[in-house]
């Protein structure tokens, strides 16, 4: 699995790090999205994809 984030899509709701706080974080001046693994192992795969279904502005892209 691959996640890549679109930085200019993002309106920094903070939903992807409620759902998965050891792959994503948020910028402390402006909320935007921080990916902190971009190929997180295989049991993150839920967390990650509810992160990218909670995404309001769909910044995030989970690839196999």
């Amino acid at each position: 699995m691959k996640v890549v984030i679109d930085e200019d899509k993002c309106v920094g709701a903070g939903q992807c790090v409620l759902a998965a706080e050891e792959v994503f974080d948020q910028r402390e001046d402006d909320g935007i999205v921080v990916l902190l693994d971009a190929v997180p192992p295989e049991e993150q795969r839920a967390p990650v994809e509810d992160a990218a279904a909670r995404c309001p502005a769909l910044a995030i892209e989970v690839l196999p």
